[in-house]
This record gives structure tokens, sequence and C-alpha cells, in this order.
């Protein structure tokens, strides 16, 4: 089941469980010029909850609490992104996290295929459409099928991040993946204060 939450927040007292996994739409993919408009979550038990933001003051103190709570881990897919609009419109460092694309290309060296919807493909034999992807999330109401398709984007996570896992403890790679997702709030950081397309640990 999907819940369309359109008033801008979670529910007080939703509890999602220890692990969450997270996605979020924006207008775009420029940090200053696009504004975040839509989060979508869900506890890893089929049901997802669709939080569309009211802007521009994103007042939504318990989707900032559980951003920012310790205790609740949080799973996304290119969790890079998200983090960083989360704290530039949030105000919220998200941590702990999980990000199955980092996962994928540690885990999957055999392909330069680490989509969602080809990590999905592969390891859950599931297919999910990306149809909506670059639609208007800016509405002041969103079509059914703009809900479906957030909610697809965070309804497999936690069964990727199992098979993920799997892979990596067999390539040896897990505490590396773990220092990548403990580094990406600073990574998103980064990005927010200008370094984006810059690699600081490259020679040149």
């Amino acid at each position: 089941m999907t819940t369309y939450l359109h008033d801008g927040d979670l529910p007080s007292g939703l509890d999602l469980g220890p692990v969450v996994a997270i996605d979020s739409e924006t207008m775009g993919l420029r940090f200053r010029r696009d504004p975040l408009c839509v989060v979508q979550l869900s506890s890893g038990d089929g049901d997802a909850h669709v939080v569309r933001l009211n802007r521009p003051d994103y007042d939504a103190p318990n989707l900032k609490r559980l951003l920012s709570d310790p205790s609740v881990l949080k799973i996304f897919h290119y969790g890079r992104f998200d983090i960083a609009m989360f704290a530039l419109h949030l105000g919220v460092t998200t941590a702990p996290v999980y990000c199955t694309k980092i996962a994928s290309k540690l885990a999957r060296t055999y392909t330069d295929r680490h989509g969602l919807k080809d990590v999905t493909r592969e390891l859950l034999g599931i297919e999910i459409s990306k149809t909506q992807q670059s639609s208007d999330w800016g509405a002041g109401q969103l079509s059914q099928d703009q809900v479906t398709y957030a909610a697809s984007d965070v309804l497999h996570l936690h069964a990727l991040r199992a098979r993920l896992d799997v892979m990596l403890a067999r390539e040896g790679r897990a505490e590396l993946a773990q220092a990548c997702f403990d580094f990406l709030p600073v990574r998103a950081r980064l990005d927010l204060a200008g370094w984006e397309d810059v690699d600081i640990f490259a020679h040149a």
C-alpha cells in the first residue's frame, strides 16, 4: 500500500523501524536552481509513504527528525544527491546511510550498469518503470502515476541491500563499502560547497 501525504510531513508518531529506504524527487539536478519537492520512504514491508513537501518553508519536523536519527539506518540509491538536497533544503545531516549504487559499483564489477532499474532487474528479477522520472514534481497535486513511480523507487531497496551485502562480503569489500557510506554526508557537503564536479583526491 502507498500512502500519499500532501501536507508536507510524516504523521507524528509514525514508526518506520530501524532501517528505512528513502528517495527524493526534485525539479532537476542542480542544487541551488532546482527545489526539493517529494520524499518517499519505505520500512521494507511493502508499504511506502510519499510526502509532497511544502515549499519554500519545508516545515517537516517529523521527517527531519527521522533523517538525522542516529539509530535509524537510511538506505538510498545514489544517496549523494539526496543527502545534499536534504542538507540544503531541510537543514539536516542525514546519517547513518547505506547506498545501493555504491554497493553495486563495489560488488558488481563485471558491469557498468548500476542504475536502480538495472540492479533491481538483475538481482531481484523485478522490472521497475522510470517513465515518470522527468515529470513535474513541483505540481500542487501529484498524479497517481507519479505517486506509484515514487513508491517504486524505495520498495525494493531493503531487498537490494540484502543481496548486495552478500556480494560485498563474498568479495571482501564490506568494510570498504561501509567506509564509503560513512563518507557520503561529507561528500554531499563538498558538493554543496562547490566541489561537485571536482575529485579532490585526483593528482591533477
